[in-house]
């Protein structure tokens, strides 16, 4: 009998962790295919009460597997944790805020089996999200699809299923920074697409702040892409042409009329222009520098304090029986 592995990062989510569980274990249950199945609960150093209502979900339901980190480690690196314990022949991962109904996991497991897909991604039409939120998830599925060359009919998110093959090959990197839509996307182009609801918010207020966006687009693009820097070097090169010629236009136009005035605005101009351009390169520069020496220097990925039902054969057993 096929195994499904549920896996969701928790984080400040004592209010709904609960629902989210009780609502999965429902949806597998009235799946037309009956299939074995943990959920994996990962706790990235909540600061509520979640580790607490995780441990207790644990003690009333063996199938349920808990990981708890030792610090706040972020979504992705989360999900690479609770990707370690996995034993499903296809792994599925979602939120822990409701807003990803678990009851909209049959029209993944369809897709995939009907597509024959190795991943599948859910779509949303529209996302219940903040206008900031939107706009960011937004520019990030621009950049993904120009520096990390994903497919532009394809969107990423964090609700996706995946063929067990692939969630072993992305466990091979060990590097401190994880992008799972970059990890993914180095390993397979059959990926596809379904539309799921995607619900308002119950409670709280999203985890993912302008800094945390922010550094998510910089562990996609410096860890899985060295197109910036291709993109600092052309556009140093423009520039440096740039000004060759109006060099030239400049000595030129002297020559022919000697009162022209050269302004002080336009040298000041080109002076602060040139200069952010090589700031700017200059970070992006010491950005791959410095997740390069965290790496060699083995930063972790992640840290495991605490588990919870993790290699306990009875977990193992519990089947979405309906007879």
């Amino acid at each position: 009998m096929e195994r499904l592995s549920f896996v969701i990062p928790v984080y400040n989510s004592q209010d709904t962790i609960e629902e989210v569980v009780n609502r999965l274990e429902k949806a597998v249950f009235e799946l037309k295919r009956k299939y074995n199945y943990e959920i994996i609960l990962v706790n990235d150093y909540s600061i509520d009460n979640s580790f607490n209502v995780c441990r207790k979900i644990c003690g009333i339901k063996p199938f349920v597997k808990l990981i708890s980190l030792s610090r706040n480690f972020g979504q992705h690196n989360a999900i690479m944790a609770g990707f370690s314990k996995v034993t499903g022949d296809y792994v599925i991962c979602l939120d822990d805020d409701l807003q990803t109904p678990p009851e909209e996991i049959y029209k993944l497991l369809e897709e995939l089996e009907k597509g024959g897909y190795d991943l599948v991604f859910a779509k949303y039409i529209a996302k219940s999200h903040s206008f900031f939120r939107n706009f960011g998830s937004w520019l990030n599925d621009i950049m993904a699809n120009i520096l990390i060359n994903k497919p532009e009919n394809i969107s990423l998110g964090s609700f996706f299923i995946a063929r067990r093959f692939l969630i072993n090959e992305i466990q091979r990197y060990d590097g401190a920074f994880p992008y799972i839509g970059g990890l993914l996307l180095r390993v397979t182009s059959n990926i596809g697409n379904v539309i799921v609801k995607h619900e308002e918010r119950r409670k709280g207020r999203s985890n993912y702040t302008l800094k945390k966006l922010l550094g998510l687009w910089l562990n996609g693009f410096t860890s899985f892409s060295i197109k910036p820097l291709r993109l600092s070097s052309f556009a140093g090169f423009f520039l440096a042409l740039v000004s060759f010629l109006w060099i030239i236009v400049l000595t030129v136009k002297k020559s022919f009329i000697p009162q022209t005035q050269l302004g002080w605005t336009s040298i000041m101009v080109c002076i602060i222009f040139f200069g952010g351009i090589q700031l700017i390169s200059t970070g992006l520069l010491g950005e791959y520098i410095g997740r390069a020496f965290l790496s060699i220097n083995k930063a972790p990925q992640y840290a495991i304090r605490d588990t919870c039902n993790i290699n306990s054969d009875k977990e193992a057993k519990h089947v979405n029986r309906k007879d």
